[in-house]
């Protein structure tokens, strides 16, 4: 009874080590996974590397898979693409049973105790975050210890011998059984690791290892599914993708378990380590057969998984879904990826706005209108408490100025959509009451409605593209704006003085003025913005 509660607790803490090292490792490179994944395009050799790297960092192929389906869900990634991480995911996910397979003795104690101090004792966060990686490592080779330890025991009673056997005898029950541990603790790591504890302890041989690590590789594709269950069809077919590249590659080398295990067996005299070489090289060469076959296999997920139009209510975002808050980097890039979808619509209300004013066009007044009250106000307030949900996690520094950032311009754009939805109400009022606007005030407002609009338009494309140039070239033009508005404000008042102008288009003349001088104000800040940053 003791052992097995030794079993169970060096499992724990074997996984509760994978987990803390994945987390400190995850804390550590930030959003340099989501760097890299922004670098695939298209590339499955990339895709590959790419996700064997970022695997190996973190230490959690499902992770990654998760994030893969959050990017896939933002459509921030292709279906293609993420096959060609998951090829080398699998790979780097073994790294884990190349660690724990080394002999340490009782060295983790010492890495338990520093961790726990650089943890405990330090108040810089990076150095904080090198003791979770070193605690991390320590208490998962404890857990290795105390697994082996009870495995030693465990072997010599009957039931556990009688499964062991069953594992040596059919490889199919190992498949399932690898299957079932690892759709459990969902980590194919502590699989892996449990594993080489059972190497370690030589209650298992080299073929019924490598048996029930096969049903690893199919058990860790669960995470993903639970991850894409009610998502888009496009991130539940990377885990229907996911499901068929572990699934394959277990029925390509079944039939040559034997000889497999044979030739991994001349690469080290220990079982621990021959097992972890059996492990990588299982998805490297599974890998590498099945990589030119990236599109095939989207292909075929494509088909498995057709797209379907969804009942309900339509979602008034494309790219944020609260299933992102536990990935701050995924969460954030598609949050500036729905403010540019607004960007782009107020961009438009701005030049609809004009025609209304300027030509008489009520179609636009009232396209303008309906954009501001049905797209523009709802997604902003979702993106506004979308952010404000993400910044109550754990977030890094720079996660955080992101937000603020974010959150500054969400007020910025709402604001310039409330301001061309002001020109579209004058330019109503304009025709309800039949005021006539002078040919020559009707001349400057336009020219100062073409003078906003390639303003602001300019501001939003330096802000998506960074491009501190075009940010300063946008500063430009708000100060020519000024002058523009100057010139027109005592043209205006010399048109009222002389009996031009009406005086009843005074009022609307004079306030859509000023919703443009705004508009090119918030245009400025934009700039600002981008050269601050």
């Amino acid at each position: 009874m003791f052992s097995a509660l030794q079993l169970v607790g060096g499992v724990a803490l074997f996984l509760f080590g994978v987990r803390m090292l994945s987390t400190g490792m995850e804390k550590l490179a930030g959003d340099r996974i989501q760097e890299w994944l922004d670098r695939i395009a298209g590339k499955p050799v990339r895709g590959a590397a790419i996700g064997a790297a970022a695997t190996a960092l973190i230490q959690s192929s499902s992770r990654l898979m998760v994030t893969m389906i959050g990017l896939i869900n933002a459509n921030l990634m292709t279906l293609q693409q993420a096959v060609g991480v998951m090829m080398g995911q699998e790979i780097g996910t073994t790294l884990t049973a190349q660690i724990v397979a080394f002999r340490i003795g009782h060295l983790y104690y010492l890495f338990v105790a520093l961790g726990v101090l650089l943890i405990e004792l330090t108040l810089r966060r990076r150095w904080r975050m090198y003791g979770e990686i070193i605690l991390g490592f320590g208490v998962l080779f404890l857990g290795m210890d105390l697994m082996s330890g009870a495995l030693d025991v465990l072997a010599e009673m009957p039931a556990v011998a009688m499964w062991l056997s069953a594992i040596e005898q059919n490889p199919l029950f190992g498949i399932l059984l690898g299957t079932i541990l690892t759709a459990a603790v969902q980590s194919s790591s502590a699989v892996a690791g449990l594993v080489v504890a059972m190497g370690i302890s030589e209650v298992i041989t080299l073929p019924g290892a490598i048996a029930v690590l096969f049903g690893a590789n199919i058990g860790t594709c669960v995470t993903g599914w639970i991850a894409s269950v009610r998502l888009s069809p496009a991130a539940r077919q990377a885990s229907v993708a996911q499901i068929g590249i572990n699934v394959i590659g277990v029925l390509l080398f079944l039939p040559f378990l034997a000889p497999f295990a044979g030739l991994v067996g001349r690469t080290s005299t220990l079982l621990p380590r021959q097992i972890a070489n059996a492990h990588t090289a299982f998805n490297l060469i599974v890998s590498l057969i099945l990589l030119p076959f990236v599109r095939a296999i989207a292909r075929a997920a494509e088909r498995l998984v057709p797209e379907k139009q969804e009942a309900g209510e339509p979602k008034v975002t494309a790219y944020i879904d609260e299933r992102q808050y536990r990935l701050p980097a995924v969460a954030l890039n598609a949050a500036y990826r729905e403010l540019d979808r607004i960007g782009e619509a107020t961009v438009q209300m701005i030049e609809r706005s004009r025609m209304a004013l300027v030509e008489g066009d009520m179609d636009a007044a009232r396209w303008v209108l309906e954009q501001q009250s049905e797209f523009v106000e709802p997604v902003c307030e979702v993106l506004g408490d979308f952010v404000n949900v993400l910044m109550q996690g754990n977030l890094s520094v720079r996660q955080q100025r992101r937000c603020l950032r974010l959150k500054d311009l969400v007020a910025d754009i709402e604001r310039v959509g409330s301001l061309a939805e002001n020109l579209a109400q004058a330019a109503q009022k304009k025709a309800a009451h039949h005021v006539v606007f002078s040919p020559l005030a009707t001349s400057e407002l336009d020219r100062l409605c073409r003078h906003t609009h390639r303003t602001y338009a300019l501001s939003l494309q330096a802000l998506q593209d960074g491009d501190r140039q075009l940010a300063q070239r946008t500063c430009q033009l708000e100060d020519e704006f000024d002058k523009l508005y100057l010139e027109a404000r005592e043209g205006h008042i010399d048109r009222l003085s002389a009996g031009i102008c009406q005086s009843e288009a005074d009022v609307l003349f004079v306030e859509s003025l000023r919703n443009l001088e705004h508009v090119s104000d918030h245009a400025g800040d934009l700039g600002i913005s981008v050269m601050q940053h």
